[in-house]
């Protein structure tokens, strides 16, 4: 078996292109911040328990609703179809662009702290695989 088609490898290989991409798209924000009627943009965070389920046939991890007050899976407490949406920007220019430098500077930060964090995963996996065969 080589070692990128564990799934957790390839978890990890999935959010640091994502992260990657992100951090794209945060720093094209940042180079039109000038631009008028420049509409500041994002992606969405991917759904981890899609990829858990995309993973086999059968889901891995399911969410069980216990007690009638547990949130639902798509957050919402009972008979109510709500799900949590993020909502748009409301801070724009007279020129029409949307873009705020410090949103984007907060955002590239979480995205580099992300990045770090899942690096950081990937190698303290790595070496525990070395340990377990022997050769770290």
């Amino acid at each position: 078996m080589f070692l990128g088609d564990s799934p957790i490898f390839s978890m990890m290989k999935e959010r640091m292109h994502w992260l990657s991409d992100r951090q794209r798209v945060i720093a094209e924000n940042v180079a039109n911040a000038d631009t008028p009627n420049y509409i500041a943009k994002d992606l969405s965070e991917p759904d981890f328990g899609a990829m858990l389920r995309s993973r086999s046939s059968r889901p891995v991890l399911t969410a069980t609703r216990t007690d009638g007050n547990h949130l639902s899976a798509n957050g919402s407490t009972g008979g109510s179809s709500a799900a949590y949406v993020r909502s748009p920007d409301f801070e724009t220019t007279p020129t029409g662009n949307s873009v705020v430098l410090e949103e984007q500077m907060i955002k590239a930060a979480q995205n580099q702290m992300d990045y770090q964090t899942v690096t950081g995963l990937y190698a303290k996996s790595v070496g525990m695989l070395k340990i377990a065969l022997g050769k770290g």
